[in-house]
């Protein structure tokens, strides 16, 4: 390798100026340049080409347009992070490849900006087409939400967007269950879901296809749980990031949606099954191909008997350019041989051919279907990538269960609540596409399961309120042993000091805490809203939960000193905010400047009138709250609140570093840099003058979150040293 680096670096420099990486024989590689001296991958495919004109998806007389932007480079974009719908000026488009904002000298403080904004949570980015299925499923605050194909986590944290729409409201009713079969990937889903700091997210490792039904309480009896809304954004063979992901120009061969097609529609039915009547469900794909697309839906919709039906939604996303489903379509082999309907295919072909990938015979059927309700997005049209999106909604249970529960009220787009029944005995068993149709289940058979299981849950063997790991009988595991999840019981002596410290109020909904250990002391206190502690208690046995709730409180090592040995967490301080009614101090814009960029400031460097208030402070945890001046324009006119330390003649702030960033960047501040070693934060206010030195900043491991090799970057971790204010070096 580096001999290898040192080669290229030399032919790099003997390389005649003007001529760019990577080219051959003087000419130019292309527009995108910084390519890195790799070997240009040649955008051709015939058999690609030849499988979709005979197909008919793209347009006459728009087939070169097609292939043009197939071979550009995929813009960047991102959004905002906001609580309001995207198209209100949340998302931008650039004109600029991603590698272009990575590579490019002239771009590079630019590209720190994402970065930095992207881990403290206020932007994503995230490609244009992607962010059209959570916007499609029209969420609302009390839904609850199941993401089955969830990983790597961006359309999730849309869907936890949308579900804080009124940011005065710390824990909405509703929730969002977060899955991905890949144990390694739902790491990466934690530390996306993790920088929006909701107690409303739960990240499970399940096989989509036969992701278990789950139970909650609902007036002391056992229900099953019904979804408001699924986003099944399904594995597909990912012809439509070919502007991204340029390794499928040479890869692509029809054989990927073949394979693939059995088990979308195996995800899809099982989405179906979990889905409330009146609920709605958005099928996606980053595939053009209808043996992905309109076959799965179409035997979809066939085997639903009218339970279901294709909504349509022209125009809900104006100013989205898309081409409307296709009705007939053919189904190729690899080496190119066509067949048209099933009874054309031989024998030999049946296991990697099925007739559920055939458009259906009977026009009538057919047409009922609306197939041209689909949204198919060709790159051309907008300049982005490929996207496929069916939005489907339920009108009546599936033909094999039973009962239902029904959405009261409106509909399920107002509803304010949901009644539960149990449904579906098969419990946690693949949806069988062969036996769908055989309604065998009856009423009777649905209510002595769900006493069965409530027998079986309440046989002593149970530890209350400890949510462990799935036995390995009933569960196969996968990847790294979890910790369980311990919720606080009420008469745990280690709440009432917190409660007296922070003078908590009356309304905290204490019964909401839990911890990751049932052993020792308990190190990090986290908080889930009451929706999920629901799901989590009636539901250890039946599923494997990764991470889950927002840290709001650490453990200090030296905490007998003080009067509360908890601090409180910056991640967790603005859910935990509303019920704090002590400890809380005032300060202004010139504090938190302070605050930010120095890691101990004396009081003297302070205001007076944040002085007055820490005088008369214990030493311990503080919340630090900036309250915007109206009167005063030109000062930041949005709330900070911040997690501090008062100590004996200073005070010191534990927020992540990319937040720090990104306050001071609020405030006009343009960040230069950081003097690493003195924790001082380097700012074109403050560049001239000498820092004083301070401790220096580390960042410590979360203890008892997660225990994989993507555990640290699974979480935002606090610039200060972790939780242990002892490891720490607080000011005494």
């Amino acid at each position: 390798m580096g001999r290898r680096s040192r080669c290229r670096r030399l032919q790099q420099q003997q390389r005649p100026e003007g001529v760019e990486d990577g080219a051959e024989g003087g000419g130019k590689r292309g527009e995108a340049g910084w390519e890195g001296g790799y070997p240009e991958i040649v955008k051709e495919n015939k058999l690609f080409e030849h499988y979709y004109q005979e197909l008919k998806i793209v347009p006459e007389g728009e087939w070169d347009q097609f292939m043009d932007a197939l071979r550009e480079p995929l813009p960047a974009t991102l959004r905002i992070t906001g609580y309001k719908r995207y198209p209100e000026e949340l998302a931008w488009h650039t004109n600029l490849s991603r590698k272009i904002l990575r590579k490019s000298p002239q771009l590079e403080k630019f590209h720190q900006f994402l970065v930095s904004e992207t881990e403290s949570g206020n932007i994503s980015r995230q490609e244009a087409v992607s962010m059209i299925p959570p916007l499609l499923l029209n969420v609302q605050p009390h839904h609850k939400i199941l993401d089955m194909c969830a990983a790597p986590g961006s359309k999730t944290t849309q869907l936890i967007e949308m579900l804080h729409a009124d940011m005065n409201v710390p824990f909405p009713e509703g929730f969002v269950i977060a899955n991905d079969v890949d144990n390694k990937r739902c790491y990466l889903l934690v530390h996306q879901a993790k920088r929006l700091s909701s107690p409303c997210i739960m990240v499970v490792n399940h096989d989509a296809s036969s992701i278990p039904r789950l139970q909650i309480d609902v007036g002391g009896r056992k229900e099953i749980l019904f979804y408001d809304r699924i986003l099944c954004d399904v594995p597909c063979s990912g012809d439509g990031t070919m502007r991204k992901n340029i390794d499928v120009w040479k890869k692509w061969t029809t054989l990927n949606s073949l394979q693939l097609h059995g088990l979308q529609l195996r995800i899809v039915t099982r989405g179906a099954e979990q889905l409330a009547e009146g609920g709605r469900m958005v099928y996606s794909t980053c595939s053009l191909n209808p043996i992905e697309d309109e076959a799965v839906i179409a035997s979809l919709l066939e085997k639903s008997e009218g339970a279901l039906e294709l909504a349509d939604v022209s125009n809900e996303l104006p100013g989205l350019k898309w081409m409307p489903g296709i009705t007939q379509w053919k189904v190729m082999t690899k080496d190119g041989q066509w067949f048209t309907d099933w009874d054309a295919v031989p024998h030999s072909r049946h296991t990697q051919i099925r007739p559920t990938m055939f458009p259906l015979k009977d026009p009538e059927k057919l047409q009922a279907m609306h197939l041209e309700r689909c949204l198919r997005i060709l790159p051309h049209h907008q300049n982005t990538g490929g996207f496929f999106v069916a939005v489907l909604v339920k009108k009546s249970s599936m033909p094999w269960n039973k009962r239902q529960p029904k959405l009261q009220g409106k509909s399920a787009e107002t509803r304010g609540s949901t009644q539960l029944s149990p449904a579906d005995p098969s419990e946690g068993k693949p949806a069988d596409p062969s036996k769908l149709a055989s309604p065998s289940v009856t009423g009777t058979g649905d209510t002595e399961i769900t006493h069965a299981t409530e027998d079986l849950e309440n046989n002593g063997n149970r530890k209350d309120g400890v949510c462990g790991p799935p036995p390995s009988k009933k569960m196969k595991l996968f990847g790294f042993k979890e910790d369980p999840f311990v919720f606080i019981p009420e008469d745990d002596p280690l709440f009432p000091p917190i409660e007296k410290f922070y003078a908590l109020d009356p309304s905290f909904p204490r019964m909401n805490l839990l911890t990751r250990t049932t052993e020792g002391k308990k190190r990090q206190l986290y908080m889930v809203s009451k929706e999920l502690r629901n799901v989590l208690l009636n539901n250890s046995e039946r599923m494997k939960v990764i991470n889950t709730g927002i840290k709001v409180w650490c453990r200090n090592n030296s905490g007998e000193e003080f009067d509360c040995a908890f601090r409180l967490a910056q991640e967790g301080i603005y859910t935990l905010y509303p019920f704090i009614n002590s400890r809380i101090i005032t300060v202004s814009m010139e504090d938190v400047k302070i605050l930010l960029t120095q890691e101990n400031p004396f009081f003297r460097k302070l205001s007076s009138e944040t002085y007055s208030q820490a005088k008369d402070l214990a030493k311990g945890s503080i919340v630090l709250k900036y309250e915007p001046d109206s009167a005063n324009p030109d000062s930041l006119q949005c709330p900070i609140v911040l997690c501090g330390w008062r100590g004996k003649a200073s005070i010191r702030t534990f927020v992540p570093k990319n937040e720090r960033l990104h306050y001071l960047r609020m405030m006009g501040l343009e960040v230069l840099g950081e003097k690493k070693k003195e924790g001082v934060i380097l700012t074109n206010e403050n560049a001239a003058s000498t820092g004083q030195p301070e401790n220096e900043v580390t960042e410590g491991q979360r203890a008892g979150e997660t225990h994989s090799p993507d555990a640290g970057e699974a979480d935002s971790l606090e610039v200060t040293a972790g939780c242990d204010l002892a490891e720490a070096q607080l000011p005494r």
